[in-house]
């Protein structure tokens, strides 16, 4: 029979995403063999990061200060603005190495059947701060779903008359992908992104 601790343990770990319990266990595990510090250093690791990390208060990133390190870089673009979904696609973009703009984090997308509209998401906070700013561009990085090409979708509708240039970031075939395994939808987008060279 296993400990209660051990269950507790194997249970909390498998309410993480993409973890089921035979992960879960081999975590747990892990956690029970390895030194007496590493478990002290993970739960406080754990309990800092909710009682420390919040919402930058400017772009809504994550950040353990009231604004985070993307908006306190003087070296970035204030006229270029990259709208994302979530934290974890600004962190993708910033691995390209790419971008040098702001950026600004939905929180989310439009999905009227689980109930999120404009009101969930961090619109109105957007809409503020292209008031008051001296962005010309604004590039769309909601995912390619329908949800958000949705979200894309009324947001530019919403920018347009503001005056800004609107941008999508572009959608098609991945390096290294084959034209024979790519689905039709991403085939035509491929074709109508398609550029001059």
């Amino acid at each position: 029979m296993t400990p209660d601790p051990l269950n507790r343990l194997v249970a909390q770990l498998a309410k993480l995403p993409g973890i089921g319990e035979k992960t879960a266990q081999r975590l747990a595990f892990h956690i029970l063999r390895a030194p007496g510090e590493y478990a002290a250093e993970l739960s406080q690791a754990i309990r800092e990061v909710k009682e420390k990390v919040h919402l930058c208060v400017r772009c809504f990133s994550l950040t353990d200060t009231e604004t985070c390190g993307f908006c306190r870089d003087h070296r970035r673009d204030d006229r270029v603005l990259c709208v994302v979904e979530t934290f974890a696609d600004l962190m993708a973009l910033e691995r390209t190495r790419e971008f040098k703009g702001r950026y600004h984090v939905l929180h989310g997308v439009l999905s009227p059947l689980e109930g999120i509209g404009p009101e969930q998401l961090r619109i109105k906070e957007l809409l503020g701060r292209l008031n008051d700013s001296p962005v010309e561009e604004l590039i769309l990085a909601t995912n390619p779903d329908v949800e958000g090409e949705a979200t894309a979708l009324y947001l530019t509708r919403l920018l347009k008359p503001m005056g800004l240039r609107v941008t999508r970031i572009a959608q098609g075939l991945p390096m290294g992908g084959d034209l024979e395994f790519a689905d039709q939808a991403t085939l035509a987008k491929a074709l109508s992104a398609r550029r001059d060279l």
